[in-house]
């Protein structure tokens, strides 16, 4: 164990079983960072009460029953701990973390994580909606894969339905070629919306719609077949986007809600002959307790119309029920927008009450904010319209070309640095805020080279490796010892110790902002000792040895941190 908090936690943890019995081993000790010390517990003032001892009193026994081997201690104020950890301990595990391949990140016991993220629908455009539930599932997964964890990406593409009926007409009437090049194209908006014009205008054509749902539930061969085919031209757009922005999904990855169809009906049948749903109005009903609407009266979860038609919660309940009985998940993270709490509040609770989610198969959901305006709204364009993923991404990096534009690449070079910083730009703005907030799109800000920004990581990390390349140095061959002489080295060392903890946290709590704000204390902790600690003009071989094994220390956890994150780093910028 290298993270300096959680070793000082067990210690201050095995001082309070030693002081007190063991039944207090289990306190949580209440360790943060402190500007007096490396860190502070404060575990004394939460116990003083129950122990009917002074705060100081009880800060005083731990003292006297800690391990101050390797640690200085003081007690501050009405009873903090100051603890402060030796420069050789930090150099040690410093050098040790240097030689681990994982540079201090855990292989925990293996669990097979589903993780349900990006969802377009198939009948329509990526908008900038999509952005945020793509990019944050892909970090999740990644990050579940580097801890071990067997990962199993869901893509729950909106694929079924009526509107099915709507879209395959309307591709008969414009023309299968036609309207396969514009779908193919990115074009599925207008597309849909022709469509719903027809539909809401032309009494013919509303009715041939109409006609055509049957026949695609049914089975169909020859609407089975326009179906396929639109799906596919429409998979092949999302391809290119997904490839725009990086991440990790594949057509494999495709389970959409037309998957799940032939299910539906078994699920409702088991629900009903448990006694978990029930009929109501003539409708298929699950009442979870706790779920009240306006007028009091239990809110039911609609799981089979009247008209013996599905809709959204049966699809959901039959996912869960597939994924823990086939898929085998023992946790599964569905990254949809937090407008959706409500309805997976309603469908988590009803697959408890069926056993279907239990203690050792969870399910959680990772709400997603909006993307907001400059002007606090949501993000639309000036007619009003959702603003289109591809043409937003073009965009950024249209203009991170121009951020790099005097620093004498040629074309080429500019082009494909461009692309890296303006995706690496986009996908940190998003994920440095909490997944659950709300946050403003600013292209200024986001691509400036200083501050919280994704290009301000890769500038730092493009600068460690011109250190290796102007002395002629592989930064994979650098080892130890690490000699601590100057305060920027200590603080740089300790927070490189930290790195393992801060992605186990990731994982276990779906935070992806808890990464990137680390990997900036990172870069800003570098910065500070570049600037006070000449490397490859160190005063003696020692520390130049020793300044180089930090800097390759520091390139690894970034480069990691950044690849969990999705984000590429150029070699230079």
């Amino acid at each position: 164990m290298t993270d300096p908090q959680l070793v000082l936690a067990e210690r201050v943890q095995q001082a309070l079983g030693t002081a007190f019995g063991q039944e207090y081993s289990g306190e949580d000790p209440l360790i943060r960072p402190s500007q007096f010390a490396d860190y502070q517990a404060n575990v004394a003032l939460s116990l003083a009460k129950r122990l009917r001892r002074t705060p100081r009193e009880v800060a005083q026994a731990l003292v006297d029953a800690l391990d101050t081997g390797d640690i200085s201690v003081e007690i501050s104020g009405p009873g903090f701990l100051n603890l402060t950890l030796g420069d050789g301990w930090i150099a040690t595990q410093a050098a040790r973390l240097l030689a681990d391949e994982r540079i201090g990140v855990p292989q925990p016991a293996p669990k097979t994580v589903v993780i349900d993220y990006s969802a377009p629908n198939a009948a329509k455009e990526m908008h900038v909606g999509h952005l945020r539930t793509t990019i944050v599932g892909d970090t999740l997964a990644r990050t579940h894969e580097h801890l071990g964890d067997h990962v199993i990406r869901q893509n729950h593409l909106g694929d079924w339905g009526t509107p099915f009926g709507m879209l395959i007409e309307h591709l008969l009437d414009v023309g299968e070629e036609e309207s396969l090049e514009r779908l193919a194209a990115g074009d599925g908006n207008a597309f849909y919306q022709e469509a719903r014009r027809k539909f809401d205008s032309d009494p013919d054509f509303e009715a041939r719609a109409r006609l055509r749902v049957p026949l695609l539930q049914g089975g169909d061969a020859d609407t089975l077949r326009l179906w396929r085919e639109f799906i596919e031209y429409t998979q092949r757009y999302f391809n290119r986007v997904y490839h725009q922005l990086g991440v990790t999904l594949t057509d494999d990855d495709i389970a959409g809600e037309s998957m799940y169809n032939p299910m539906l009906a078994d699920a409702c049948d088991e629900l009903e002959h448990s006694g978990v749903a029930v009929i109501s109005e003539g409708a298929l009903c699950v009442f979870p307790p706790g779920f009240t609407g306006r007028d009091d009266q239990p809110l039911p979860l609609i799981i089979r119309k009247s008209d013996g038609g599905y809709g959204y919660a049966t699809t959901d309940l039959a996912a869960i029920r597939y994924r823990v009985r086939d898929l085998k998940a023992d946790r599964i993270l569905y990254v949809v927008g937090a407008t959706q709490s409500l309805h997976f509040q309603m469908v988590f609770a009803s697959a408890r009450l069926a056993g279907w989610l239990t203690d050792e198969a969870s399910a959680e959901h990772i709400q997603i904010g909006s993307v907001l305006g400059s002007d606090g709204k949501m993000f639309k364009t000036r007619s009003g319209e959702s603003v289109k993923l591809t043409e937003l991404l073009e965009e950024a990096v249209i203009r991170a070309e121009a951020v790099i534009a005097d620093r004498g690449y040629d074309a080429s070079a500019r082009r494909s640095i461009a692309r890296q910083v303006g995706m690496g730009a986009v996908k940190y703005a998003d994920l440095s805020v909490s997944h659950d907030s709300e946050y403003v799109f600013d292209f200024d800000r986001m691509l400036a080279l200083t501050g919280n920004t994704g290009p301000y990581l890769q500038y730092a990390t493009a600068r460690i490796r011109s250190i290796f390349r102007n002395g002629s140095v592989d930064p994979s061959t650098v080892s130890g010892p690490i000699i601590l002489g100057e305060p920027a080295e200590r603080a740089l060392a300790l927070q490189l110790l930290g790195f393992g903890a801060v992605v186990e946290s990731v994982a276990e709590l779906s935070e992806p902002h808890r990464l990137c704000n680390y990997l900036f204390d990172v870069a800003q902790a570098f910065t500070s000792f570049y600037e006070n600690c000449p490397v490859l003009k160190a005063e003696d071989e020692a520390v130049r040895q020793s300044r180089l094994a930090l800097s390759a220390l520091t390139l690894r956890v970034l480069l990691q941190g950044l690849d969990l994150l999705g984000i590429e780093v150029p070699e230079r910028m």
